[in-house]
């Protein structure tokens, strides 16, 4: 790897990070400076409420973002796609399961490197279940929404998210596994010769990290931050908008039948953890059980149309409905248990 100069020195990065937890304690005081003070607007009003909602949480999960990239960019410089695959080839089923669910969080992941990474975990003699442990995990227990979850409810529903994600993971890859479904992968996958191996990374510095974590915020946040401003602005009307009890008497509240139809109405929509969390956020506010959030935000992120055309390319109809099924339950029970746990609104 070609050393950069100019980057980014553990001083600086030190002052960054005291700027960056000063600028953030400032948001919310902020938010309502300018709603109130500048714009001349009641919090008590729809308006009011929402541009308020918009100025807080903008910045708010833009810096969070900024945050959790820059830490998993410098992360992912100690994992490879090509060690990841020699790390899970060879496992035994159950084993196997639980080191490509831990090893999907901090790896990078998403819907368009999804063909890629089954072949090449495929070809490097990985077992079915096994990747699809990986693959599962990889989206759900996702970094930006574990950050966020914690910094916003807490460790304990952090931790509750963490492991009922990877149970997911662990799980459903152990069943497709069991279920002995290779044949219902495309025959084009097994027939492909092997792929020349990636060449392995350099020695890296700690500069060279924290340069390639500052590149990561660069490239993902640039083309994330759309959606995210989106997502914040959906969260907004529905923050200052939508009626309060109708989320609740919909999706909320001691009905049975509330996990499921969030489940069912995250799988057609397509965000990522970023631009969903303010959407959650509202519901949340709006009278909607966490446990629902939850679900509704895990359907999005782990079962999105977009992934389910990609994976149709190596994947026949059968393992897709096995996947998108097998997930699906699994993020019911998650929905029932944090309602269960932490109670209902």
């Amino acid at each position: 790897m070609q050393k950069k100069s100019g980057g980014l020195s553990p001083l600086m990065l030190t002052i960054a990070l005291l700027v960056w937890a000063l600028v953030y304690a400032l948001l919310e005081p902020a938010s309502i400076w300018l709603t109130v003070g500048l714009f001349k607007l009641s919090l008590h009003t729809r308006l009011g409420a929402s541009i308020q909602f918009f100025i807080y949480e903008t910045p708010k999960v833009l810096m969070l973002l900024v945050g959790i990239v820059f830490a998993v960019g410098i992360v992912r410089t100690f994992f490879s796609a090509e060690k990841t695959r020699r790390m899970l080839a060879g496992r035994r089923l159950a084993t196997g399961n639980v080191l490509a669910a831990l090893l999907g969080v901090p790896t990078p992941f998403c819907s368009c490197s999804a063909v890629p990474l089954f072949i090449g975990f495929v070809q490097a003699g990985v077992p079915l279940g096994v990747t699809l442990s990986f693959l599962i995990a990889a989206p759900m227990v996702n970094e930006v929404a574990l950050v966020m979850l914690f910094g916003l409810f807490g460790p304990m529903v952090a931790a509750l998210y963490l492991v009922t994600g990877l149970s997911i993971a662990i799980v459903a890859g152990w069943v497709i596994g069991k279920l002995r479904m290779e044949k219902h992968v495309e025959s084009w996958v097994y027939e492909m010769q092997a792929a020349q191996c990636c060449v392995e990374q350099e020695a890296m510095t700690w500069a060279d990290r924290i340069e390639a974590g500052r590149a990561a915020v660069i490239e993902i946040v640039g083309k994330v931050w759309p959606y995210l401003v989106v997502g914040i602005a959906a969260g907004s009307a529905i923050h200052g908008y939508v009626p309060d009890g109708l989320m609740a008497r919909f999706v909320g509240g001691n009905a049975w039948w509330s996990v499921p139809a969030a489940v069912l109405i995250g799988v057609p929509m397509y965000s990522n953890p970023a631009g969903i969390m303010p959407i959650v956020l509202a519901l949340l506010e709006k009278g909607v059980s966490l446990g629902t959030a939850l679900a509704f935000m895990m359907a999005v992120i782990a079962l999105s149309l977009p992934e389910m055309v990609i994976l149709r390319k190596v994947l026949k109809p059968r393992l897709i409905g096995a996947f998108v099924g097998i997930v699906a339950v699994g993020i019911l029970i998650v929905g029932y248990l944090f309602n269960a746990i932490l109670g209902q609104p």
